[in-house]
C-alpha cells in the first residue's frame, strides 16, 4: 500500500534561483516542480509538501523568439464584453515578476491547494531579497540544461 504523509511529517526547505538570462517557461517548470513537492520521494498529491523558492533578478529573465512582443495574456472582468488582453512587454513594465508568476500558476493545480502552493514563490527584481536568514540552497538553472539560458 502507498504510504501517505501526515501533517506532522511535513517539512519544507528554501531554494534560491538567479533568473538572469533564464528562459521564463523553463524556469517556471523547475519552480513548479519544487513548489508542488514533486522533486521529493515523499510526494503526496493532496498535501502541500513543497519547498519555498526565491527568484531574484527576474527583471533580467527572457522569452525566446518574439514572444515578448507577440504573446497575449487574456483575462475577463466578469462583465459582458469585458475581455482584456496584454503582452508580456506591457506586463513587465508594470510588474516585472508577473509573467513568471502566471506561468507557474498555470502549472499548479487549480483550487485551494494550488493557491496555497503559489504563496511559496517569492519573486524579487533585484539581487537582494529579505530571505537570507533562511539560508536558501542555490540552484544553478544553467547547470540543469543548457537550453535554460538565453545566449545572445
Amino acid at each position: 500500500m502507498t504510504k501517505f504523509l501526515k501533517k506532522d511529517q511535513l517539512s519544507s526547505s528554501w531554494y534560491e534561483i538567479d533568473a538572469k538570462n533564464a528562459v521564463i517557461g523553463r524556469l517556471a517548470t523547475v519552480i513548479s516542480k519544487i513548489i508542488r513537492g514533486k522533486n521529493k520521494t515523499t510526494f503526496t498529491p493532496h498535501m502541500d509538501d513543497g519547498d519555498f523558492v526565491v527568484v531574484k533578478n527576474i527583471d533580467l529573465a527572457k522569452f525566446t523568439g518574439k514572444k515578448f512582443q507577440d504573446k497575449k495574456y487574456y483575462r475577463h472582468t466578469g462583465h459582458p464584453g469585458g475581455i482584456k488582453e496584454t503582452t508580456p512587454e506591457k506586463l513587465h513594465e508594470k510588474k516585472p515578476g508577473e509573467t513568471l508568476k502566471l506561468a507557474v500558476k498555470r502549472m499548479l493545480p487549480g483550487g485551494v491547494l494550488g493557491r496555497k502552493q503559489l504563496t511559496k514563490l517569492k519573486i524579487y527584481a533585484g539581487e537582494n531579497h529579505p530571505h537570507t536568514a533562511q539560508n536558501p540552497q542555490v540552484i544553478e538553472i544553467s547547470k540543469l540544461n543548457n537550453k535554460n539560458i538565453v545566449r545572445n
